[in-house]
């Protein structure tokens, strides 16, 4: 896909996929200090572990404690958090404020972790495999924990299944409806509002 978009641009660049193990992360950021190097996109599970390795950071990256864009500026290697910006524009299209909502957000990684920062506000509870170990921004529960209320829930998990996180869910004390975003592929959110719904009736409406 970026290979593509390059190519219609007119630009001579080349995406490659870099499989990190943790232990190469510090050998892999020096390769961006390349002069042939424009930048990179970083994931699981380096989002946090590249920023020491850094030499600027943005606001965003900073609250979030996640960085998932490098940057190749002139001896410089700054790092920033687009997922922040992506979610604010997916709640500002559905004319939501976060302040003073409930929101639900699946996961306790990087992208939870700018999800917080957009959902600045809001009363934040997360969703995490270990949540006993993750330090995040707001009540932490684990999956298995009965105190989920205001959840889309299916036989694939909460909104959708598990491997489909981060997704948040904004529950508007407002309006009658909840918002359910979901992280789609790289770099992209998507939304669909929808009402509160019981186990046996969300079960039919697939993934949010």
């Amino acid at each position: 896909m970026h290979n593509a978009a390059f190519a219609a641009a007119g630009l001579d660049w080349q995406y490659e996929l870099m499989d990190v193990p943790p232990a190469e992360l510090p050998a892999a950021v020096e390769r961006l200090r390349a002069p042939e190097v424009a930048g990179a996109n970083v994931t699981i599970p380096h989002k946090q572990g590249v920023m020491e390795r850094l030499d600027g950071l943005d606001a965003d990256a900073l609250r979030a404690h996640a960085v998932n864009t490098v940057v190749h500026d002139g001896n410089r290697l700054l790092g920033s958090n687009t997922d922040v910006d992506g979610i604010r524009a997916a709640i500002s299209e559905v004319g939501l404020r976060p302040v003073g909502a409930n929101a639900v957000i699946l996961g306790g990684g990087g992208s939870a972790r700018a999800a917080a920062v957009a959902l600045d506000g809001a009363h934040l509870t997360f969703v995490s495999r270990h949540p006993d170990a993750d330090d995040l921004p707001g009540r932490v529960i684990g999956w298995s924990d009965r105190a989920m209320p205001g959840l889309v829930r299916s036989r694939r998990g909460l909104a959708g299944r598990r491997r489909s996180m981060p997704c948040a869910t904004l529950c508007s004390r407002e309006r009658n409806h909840h918002p359910v975003f979901d992280r789609m592929g790289a770099r992209r959110w998507s939304c669909r509002v929808v009402r509160p719904l019981g186990f046996r009736e969300a079960g039919s409406h697939g993934r949010a």
